[in-house]
Order: C-alpha cells, then sequence, then structure tokens
C-alpha cells in the first residue's frame, strides 16, 4: 500500500462506518442526519482530475508538508467535534474498518495511509450514529466551505485543515478516485454516512468532507 493509502484495496472504503440509523419513539420515527447543500460542493474545476490537490492559481503557496505522525485527536469546532483517534486497517475483503460501534465519540484514521499534514491524501471515517443514538459525525453534512478541522497529532503538531467542499454521494455511484487519489499537497477526506436510509439495506450513500492544510500549531 502507498504512503497515500488511496491505491488498490483501499479504494473499498467507501461503505466504512454505516451502522444503523438512530430511531426515536420506541423506533417509530427515523432521525436522519442532515445532508449538505449543492452550495458546498466541488467546483468543477476542483472535481477534474488535472486540478484535484494542485494549489489553485494565483493562490498563496500553503505550508510545508508535514512529517509522518499518527493522529491523536480531531476537532471540528463548528460542529462541536472533539474526539479521539484511532487506528483502522482493511478487513479481509478490502473494506475499511470501522470503530467500535459501542463509542460515539471516536473517529477513525486509514492508519497504512497518509498522515494528516503529510503531502498526500489523509483519510479519516467515523460513525454517523449507533443504536445509542447520534456519533461523532452526525452534523458532518452541515460544513460549510472554510470550516477549520484541527488534528492533533503524536508529534505535538496540530495540522490545521480548511473545509474545500462537502458532498453527499450514492453508495452506487461513489466516485473513489476522485475521494482517495493521491494529492499533491496535504489534505484530508472525513467520511461518514448519509444519502438516505432504507430500513432493509441501511445507509444508501457516504458524505465526504474535502479539506486541505492551511497551517499548523506547535
Amino acid at each position: 500500500m502507498t504512503a497515500n493509502g488511496a491505491k488498490g484495496r483501499a479504494w473499498g472504503l467507501a461503505t466504512v462506518a454505516c451502522v444503523g440509523i438512530w430511531l426515536v419513539q420506541a423506533g417509530l420515527r427515523p432521525v436522519t442526519p442532515p445532508a449538505p447543500s449543492p452550495a458546498q460542493a466541488l467546483s468543477r474545476a476542483e472535481s477534474g482530475a488535472e486540478g484535484r490537490g494542485a494549489t489553485p492559481a494565483g493562490a498563496r503557496p500553503g505550508p510545508a508538508p508535514l512529517a509522518a505522525s499518527r493522529p491523536v485527536r480531531l476537532r471540528i469546532p463548528r460542529i462541536g467535534v472533539d474526539a479521539p483517534v484511532r487506528g483502522l486497517s482493511l478487513t479481509r475483503d478490502g473494506r475499511l474498518s470501522a470503530p467500535p460501534a459501542d463509542d460515539t465519540n471516536l473517529a477513525g484514521w486509514y492508519e497504512h495511509g497518509t498522515s494528516p499534514g503529510q503531502s498526500g491524501t489523509a483519510i479519516v471515517a467515523g460513525h454517523v450514529d449507533t443504536a445509542r443514538g447520534p456519533a461523532v459525525f452526525y452534523e458532518l453534512g452541515t460544513l460549510r466551505k472554510g470550516d477549520r478541522i484541527e488534528v492533533v497529532r503524536r508529534d505535538g503538531r496540530t495540522a490545521l485543515f480548511g473545509v474545500d467542499a462537502v458532498e453527499v454521494y450514492k453508495n452506487s455511484a461513489f466516485p473513489s478516485h476522485k475521494v482517495y487519489a493521491p494529492a499533491r499537497r496535504p489534505e484530508l477526506r472525513v467520511i461518514t454516512c448519509g444519502g438516505g436510509f432504507s430500513p432493509g439495506t441501511g445507509y444508501q450513500g457516504n458524505v465526504v468532507a474535502y479539506a486541505h492544510l492551511t497551517g499548523t500549531r506547535g
């Protein structure tokens, strides 16, 4: 597996973290997580294979990439996320194992891929809900362009990311290359479930937040 963690079997993690919807009122009424608005989607230029992961023309060069270091905590101030991070690996069928479902405040990082802050595409995933209620990324679909994501690393540095876009995809049309392909600058993907829910098959898609490194602390 490459340092970017974006080739081969790693592309199978599209359906990670889809546990099941939270039901209230004795299971009679489903509570669905918010979905991103079309205004938060990537532009056509950003979606293109040539432009993805590059610094936009005329923009200031971004901060220098960091060396590899495990993430230990993830914060998204606008939606109140402040969660420890644990490593995730691939299952035998090539999909990313989900964080334990008994902890609603836990994010997972694909530990055989890029560290947040390194050049490339780092992957973080987490539950949208569990049987106990909303989980760590329940509000992910409400993020807006420019929102901040902070990743505290084991080396004491904090990688600061700015959200570029938030999109929702059906499982049947998940753009694996667009989401997981190696980037030329330090980028981050935060992924959870969404896209509607079926009692028979569960969540019908995934919500993906795209972000790039804007600074560091520590």
